[in-house]
């Protein structure tokens, strides 16, 4: 099961249809129309600048409608009611977009014609499309199926349960290529023959396999080991399943059974595919907008940080963020320097250690603009959970094991928690502001995005940031 392959697949047929499609349309624009208006040819007409352009445009066009559909993120295990309504909605826009930006300069006798040359392109699109996709998909569902393509996967855990579940998994499609010890100190269940390793041996098993995906099947862990376990299983960069009964404390979403299996995948989110595509390129452009608007107001804040209080112009701290990964978070420094000496410590409302300055870009959340470079370069997003330091990390978890479901999504810059709750001084405060971020974990949407980011302008403006 190649993921790049299957993906080129669907990429070539789609645009060679969107050309060819294109290119009929053309032959239709080309009797109806173009004949009447000075073109004396097929030929003549086809090759005019103006349509040379559409022909390498519009197929461009529809690729990236279709990159932003989220139709491409997931190659395997498509859905056919899923892609039946994906291809329809996808092609409704596209066709009425190119209808209206392209097609409407023409100039028919009939305005009936604009009728023929519309659902004649739409249904020829949307067809076409449908049905190529619907072949490639049919024959990927075949070949796993038939267990010709199968998803490899690493069990770890080696007890009773991993033993028991591991036949089921083989029911769904899945080739355990190995069981890992998990460290639970008890007699291992599992075969010695299948038993290829322990947790320390996870970067070298991951690499001598075909890895698609780890199962995690713990048997007489504890709820923190279990933690401990997950975020050391993040940054391999591979899709993440843990089995779960309903019941258990680490778990605030819903745990959602295949086939009878109740299997959560915990490094995925609530968002849709399109969603999460849209929102990426948002941060992406919005982020350079920021940057490069904003310039002269980052060169002002920069000199009177430089010169109000001795120390550097940036704030930089570690934090932990996306998938569990490390990153450096930047910010316009608020304090004195070395403030930070004692270790980590929370900022109080009146807190001494803060600069007359600084106090009042914390006000209006100004401290915050380095970040959008953090965006750009893609540890962080412009909404998200904030990301917070592993020492307090490690203390929130004891309490609220659930909180690292929110490192299934880029930290961001501004929060639910933050618009509703404010800075928090306390662990506990901390995690009272939880709650609000995973509300938001489980009902992300780009509506609620935008309902934060107006929430945040207005705190912004009003100057509520502390």
């Amino acid at each position: 099961m190649n993921k790049v392959k299957q993906i080129a697949k669907y990429v070539i047929v789609d645009f060679l249809i969107a050309t060819v499609v294109w290119l009929i349309l053309n032959l239709i624009r080309y009797h109806e129309v173009a004949q009447y208006e000075g073109f004396t040819a097929i030929r003549s007409f086809l090759l005019f600048h103006q349509v040379l352009k559409g022909e390498i445009l519009i197929p461009i066009f529809w690729l990236i409608l279709y990159y932003f559909s989220g139709y491409y993120n997931k190659p395997f295990g498509k859905s056919r009611i899923n892609e039946l309504f994906n291809t329809l909605v996808t092609v409704t826009i596209g066709v009425v977009f190119v209808f209206f930006v392209v097609v409407l300069d023409d100039l028919p006798d009939s305005f009936q014609i604009y009728y023929l040359i519309f659902f004649s392109y739409y249904f020829m699109q949307f067809f076409v499309t449908y049905l190529c996709r619907y072949l490639i998909t049919r024959h990927a569902l075949r070949k796993v199926k038939n267990r010709e393509w199968l998803t490899n996967v690493l069990v770890i855990g080696v007890g009773p349960q991993a033993v028991k579940f591991s036949d089921e998994l083989l029911k769904l499609g899945y080739r355990i290529v190995g069981f890992v010890d998990d460290g639970n100190q008890a007699v291992p269940a599992v075969s010695p023959r299948k038993l290829i390793g322990n947790i320390e041996d996870l970067p070298r098993l991951i690499i001598e396999y075909p890895v698609d995906e780890l199962i995690l099947i713990p048997d007489f862990l504890s709820d923190e080991a279990i933690i401990h376990l997950l975020y050391s299983l993040y940054h391999y960069k591979l899709p993440v399943k843990i089995r779960l009964e309903k019941s258990n404390p680490l778990l605030r979403a819903e745990v959602k059974t295949i086939h009878g299996i109740p299997l959560i995948e915990v490094t995925s989110n609530n968002f849709s595919d399109a969603g999460k595509n849209i929102k990426k390129a948002i941060d992406k452009v919005g982020s350079i907008l920021v940057l490069l608007l904003l310039f002269p107001l980052y060169l002002y804040i920069a000199i009177r940080v430089k010169y109000t209080s001795k120390g550097p112009v940036f704030f930089r701290q570690e934090r932990i963020g996306y998938r569990g990964r490390p990153f450096t978070i930047y910010k316009f420094r608020t304090m004195y320097a070395d403030s930070d000496k004692q270790g980590p410590l929370l900022t109080e409302r009146d807190d001494p250690r803060v600069t007359p300055f600084g106090r009042f870009l914390r006000k209006y959340r100004l401290d915050e603009l380095p970040q959008f470079w953090n965006v750009l370069i893609g540890d962080m997003s412009i909404v998200g959970p904030r990301p917070e330091q592993r020492y307090y990390i490690d203390q929130i978890v004891k309490k609220a094991p659930y909180y690292y479901l929110l490192h299934n999504v880029r930290p961001g810059i501004t929060s639910w928690g933050m618009v509703k709750y404010g800075y928090a001084e306390t662990v506990d405060k901390m995690i009272e502001r939880l709650d609000y971020d995973i509300m938001y974990y489980e009902n992300m949407s780009l509506t609620l995005d935008i309902t934060i980011l107006m929430y945040t302008i207005q705190t912004v403006i009003t100057g509520k940031g502390v």
